[in-house]
């Protein structure tokens, strides 16, 4: 800087307010500090320098000693033992203490001294009078002579001290010197001792012998194994030669290791065995049954843990670890073989020997299954084809959903395999058996469940809903409906629950659940699935009539739980946000929310059961449609289903049955309105005029219906009639011609003369399942009767159409079973029942796996299984057998039909739309029903013009003749008005616009009077002349109606 000419210097300011006095003292301070952490790291270096060397200088001098003792070892004994002899083992000899002493598992020749040493102590042994039994599959054992005195001499009980500690410090020597030496001795691993005297088989063999539980000090040495993470060792032991079984002919022989850990696995420390307790991680569960494959690997061992009821207290450990959310497993051997898993597959595979064991006890069963439990939830999915997969099959081949999305396993194919075939039929009656054996099905209705009960209700429940959830179901659906008394024990302990009102304790004491958790939701994600399954087999007569497997009045109190539950689940406490991703796809998400998990996966299996409840119940009604109907529906609650991702609508694709059959009409219809107010906002003129011959009505309407795009469908069409004579007939189309030319179409195109549709016993229409052998066009008809009927949906055009049950299935696109059967064949189903319930042999009714068809007079023979020819129905496969006709009849021969019908339909109408209804509801929106011709209604929603009111004397007289038409000219006189012979679905309020009576003549002259009445239909306006009596009206309006004349009349 340049000198500015003042000679002082400037003060320095610090703007942080500190003096440079302040300033000295920190800097001080600092250098202060610095140095004595630097005094303090030359202390620490200094220590540990020393530290080392002293650590050195000691393993030098150890080295030295052990090298000095190695030597005078072998100047005193030989190095080729030809100085030792038994009394060398005993308590005054130094030959133990010396090898003990300066044995290293790492040096070969110290390995080769104490496998040398093993082999002479089996020889005295043996020289002394010692046998060891060779039975197979059982352990070796001393039969004679007294070892202790090998050891300990005249007198153990003085040498008592000495002694334990030399046979510990051998047994554990051997073990580490196979640990040590494992990978080059991994072949003899395998090699049966009987079959073998090499090194491996002389050290485990030692061990067996040490720890005989016989001996005195067989515990003592087996608490110090332990002490010592024993069977961690034995863990790396087997997994290094793990591999080698799969070539290797050891498995089913008897192995040392597996005597050796057969020995050592009942020191459990209960009574009168003396071990301690040793950590969790380190113990037989942790180590050695995470191994994979155990009991291919030691047979015998398998045998052992099952059978000595060694499982039980192995199972309680390991179910206190998990209460106590405590990691006790090992690291995974690899991503193909997770812990989890092999200690899955091991417990699982000796289960089923464990509880048919008569001392198992309900505790045992409880522990099993919270056990099995937590293991199961860390699994992947392993679902493969089922039930669901057999109707999605069914669908994709009728080309109307797509196949499944495959799913990806890293578990390895043999574990996955192991676990799946453990769960087996045998394994879930033992474990249902136990858990459920004390609880009574004949509890009073006042009597509460007791704790015994809930805990096995909560163990079974949360073990079977993991399992649905990550295992196939269709091996095991079977035999829990039929073979166990889960169903009846779950439903004696809902009912008695809901009427005590005892769920709310229910939920501390639920072991799965968190204690805010509704007390009905673990039983409810059982019960649903298993009930559900059962009611796909049972028949009519077992439901209604035996009222299998619950009572009428029982299954009234099943939907009131229902749908109370569902209520909650789905409006009042959500698990989730509307239009959520569904949690019963995603594995991952089931992990880390189980109680989001359960409450999504209740919804679903729970509307799926109140669903097919509904279904039995329009077969033959046995309780109010109103009892599936919520509670809590309300305006709010329509005005919400109306609008996309929210609770409501959400809730009306799930569970429409919820919202009463009105309230979804009204929603229906909106929806409706709504499409078709978009579509006329896009085209103010009408493109699609339609020229219609009266006599040519199908051929015209299918040539000209077929031209027209989707968009053009959902548009506007007018339709002009041609009459016999070529003539256009006078009727100008504003909305009422269509509405007649859909009736006259739908009821020629569905005759059951023109070959395409079929009719029931009851008058039901169905595909014809020979319509190909009339038409070669077929499927090209039903895709456009298929449009026709959406068209007419979509206008609110209401057509006589009966359908069968079945068919209209296949529009919501379910699949049909055995109970929908008799409304296409009542026959053939009271044969097939007769057959499910035959007592005698079926095979002498020389029946096989074909059907004959007889269409026309030509019979065809078709076999519902590959070689069904050949094979015979007998008592065991005649369910398959039964099942498959229906499935015939009801799904296979109408697939092609409905599937070309479906997706016409599906032009127009949306499936979430109709899926708001059942397929007798669908009946309704279709057709309407008799109930819609209420002329009462009809006449408090009239208007009157042209000097016409409602207490004119001609109103009063046309009502009252009106009243006395008969119901088929009542439905005449409907569509001379309106167009269509039904009445709005939800009443005459609903027709569009309002019914009206106009007067037709100015004056009452005799000229006027005799006019006939004429109509509007596009304004469902009549237009009455003044008549002066009721027998006039009578007559004229009787002949407008059925005079048939089209829209000349006019």
């Amino acid at each position: 800087m340049f000198f500015s000419g003042d000679p002082s210097t400037r003060k320095r300011v610090d703007l942080g307010g500190r003096s440079s006095k302040e300033r000295d003292r920190q800097k001080l301070l600092e250098q202060t500090r610095l140095e004595r952490n630097r005094r303090l790291f030359l202390r620490q270096q200094n220590s540990a320098a020393l530290k080392i060397q002293k650590c050195f200088r000691g393993r030098k001098a150890v080295k030295a000693e052990h090298f000095k003792a190695r030597e005078h070892f072998y100047e005193t004994y030989g190095k080729h033992y030809q100085n030792v002899n038994r009394h060398c083992f005993g308590p005054d000899s130094e030959f133990l203490r010396q090898l003990l002493f300066f044995f290293n598992a790492q040096n070969a020749g110290d390995f080769a001294i104490l496998v040398e040493t093993c082999r002479l102590l089996l020889q005295f042994v043996r020289d002394s009078g010692y046998s060891i039994s060779q039975k197979p599959l059982l352990p070796r054992t001393l039969v004679g002579g007294n070892i202790e005195g090998l050891f300990a001499g005249k007198d153990y009980s003085s040498n008592r001290t000495l002694v334990d500690f030399r046979v510990k410090q051998l047994a554990y020597a051997c073990i580490q010197a196979v640990h040590q030496n494992r990978n080059w001795l991994e072949e003899q691993v395998l090699m049966a001792p009987e079959e073998s005297s090499t090194s491996t088989s002389v050290l485990l063999e030692t061990v067996v012998l040490l720890i005989n539980p016989k001996l005195p000090w067989a515990c003592n040495i087996v608490g110090y194994l332990l002490q010592r993470n024993t069977f961690t060792l034995f863990r790396e032991i087997a997994l290094t030669w793990k591999e080698s079984t799969k070539s290797g002919n050891a498995i089913g022989t008897v192995l040392s290791l597996g005597h050796v850990l057969g020995l050592i696995i009942p020191h459990v420390g209960q009574k009168p065995c003396t071990c301690p307790n040793i950590y969790s991680q380190s113990s037989f569960s942790s180590q050695i049954l995470t191994i994979p494959f155990l009991w291919q690997l030691f047979p015998y061992l398998k045998e052992v843990f099952a059978s000595r009821g060694l499982s039980q207290h192995y199972l309680h450990q390991m179910a206190f670890c998990m209460q106590n959310s405590a990691n006790i497993l090992p690291n995974d051997v690899s991503a193909e073989y997770p812990s989890y898993a092999c200690l899955l597959g091991n417990i699982l595979e000796t289960a089923g020997v464990a509880l048919s064991q008569p001392n198992c006890s309900f505790e045992m069963a409880v522990d099993l299954a919270s056990v099995t439990t937590f293991l199961l939830e860390t699994l992947p999915s392993m679902k493969s084809s089922g039930r669901e997969s057999k109707e999605s099959s069914m669908l994709v081949e009728d080309d109307t959903v797509a196949g499944d999305e495959a799913i990806e396993i890293g578990l390895s194919k043999d574990l996955e395999q192991q676990i799946c075939n453990a769960i087996d039929p045998r394994f879930l009656l033992q474990l249902t058996n136990l858990l459920f054996g004390g609880i009574s099905l004949a509890g009073g209705s006042h009597d509460g469940p007791d704790d015994k009960e809930v805990a096995a209700v909560g163990a079974a429940c949360a073990f079977l809903h993991v399992t649905f959830n990550t295992l196939p179901l269709e091996r095991i659906m079977t035999v829990l409906a039929y073979r166990t008394e889960l169903v009846p024990v779950l439903w004696n302990f809902m009912k008695r629950c809901h009427e005590n009102q005892k769920w709310s304790s229910l939920s501390q004491q639920f072991a799965y659940l968190s204690g805010d958790a509704p007390g009905w939701l673990l039983p409810l994600a059982v019960f649903c699935p298993v009930y559900k399954h059962m009611l796909m087999i049972v028949d009519n007569e077992e439901f209604y009539e035996q009222e299998k497997p619950l009572s009428l009045k029982d299954i009234r109190c099943l939907i009131i739980i229902l749908r109370q539950a569902l209520w909650q689940l789905l409006w009042i406490n959500p698990a989730t946000p509307a239009n959520s991703v569904k949690f019963a796809t995603n594995t991952s998400t089931n992990k880390r929310h189980p109680e989001e998990f359960i409450q999504e996966r209740v919804s679903i299996v729970a509307s799926e059961l109140l669903s097919q409840l509904q279904d039995w119940n329009n077969r033959r009604q046995f309780t109010s449609p109103s009892d599936f109907h919520a509670d809590g529906v309300n305006e709010f609650f329509i005005s919400q289903a109306l609008i996309e991702n929210t609770r409501a609508n959400d809730i009306l694709k799930q569970a429409p049955f919820l919202v009463p059959f009105t309230s979804r009409v009204k929603i229906f219809t909106s929806q409706l309105t709504a499409v078709r107010q978009r579509q006329e906002s896009h085209s103010v003129f009408t493109r699609n005029r339609f020229r219609i011959r009266r006599d040519h009505i199908l051929e015209d309407a299918y040539n000209q219906m077929s031209a027209l795009s989707e968009e053009d469908l959902r548009g506007v069409i007018r339709v002009t009639f041609v009459n016999e004579f070529g003539v256009e007939e006078a009727g100008i189309d504003g909305g009422g011609i269509f509405k007649d030319f859909m009736e006259n179409i739908t009821r020629a195109a569905f005759d059951v003369q023109y070959g395409l549709f079929k009719e029931t016993a009851d008058h039901l229409l169905y595909p014809n399942p020979g319509s190909g052998m009339i038409h070669e066009q077929h499927l090209q008809f039903f895709h456009f009767l298929g449009t026709l009927l959406a068209k007419a949906m979509f206008e609110g055009i209401l057509v006589d159409i009966p359908f069968a049950t079945f068919f209209l299935s296949k529009l919501k696109q379910k699949y049909n079973y055995l109970n929908d059967l008799p409304s296409l064949d009542p026959e053939l189903y009271r044969h097939l029942i007769f057959l499910k319930h035959y007592e005698g042999d079926i095979s002498d009714l020389e029946l096989y796996f074909v059907i004959v068809n007889n269409e026309y007079g030509e019979q065809t023979e078709e076999e519902l299984l590959p070689g069904g020819k050949n094979l015979r129905v007998s008592n065991e496969n005649v369910i398959t057998f039964i099942h498959l006709v229906a499935n015939h009849r009801l799904n296979f021969q109408i697939r092609q039909q409905s599937s070309h019908f479906l997706r016409g339909f599906q032009l127009l109408i949306q499936k979430d739309w109709i899926d708001m209804f059942n397929e007798h509801e669908l009946q309704l929106l279709i057709s309407g029903s008799v109930d819609s011709l209420d002329f009462d209604d009809l006449r408090l929603n009239t208007n009157y013009v042209g000097g016409y009111h409602k207490e004119h004397y001609v109103v009063e007289m046309f009502w009252e003749v009106l009243k006395s038409f008969s119901l088929e000219n009542q439905k005449k006189f409907l569509k001379f008005v309106t167009g269509c012979s039904r009445g709005p679905l939800l009443g005459f309020r609903y027709l569009e616009p309002l019914f009206c009576i106009q007067r037709a003549a100015g004056s009452a002259s005799e000229e006027a009077l005799d006019r006939l009445p004429t109509s509007a239909t596009c304004m469902n306006l009549l237009k009455l002349p003044p008549y002066r009596s009721k027998e006039q009206l009578e007559t004229k309006l009787l002949y407008a109606i059925n005079a048939d004349a089209g829209f000349d009349l006019s």
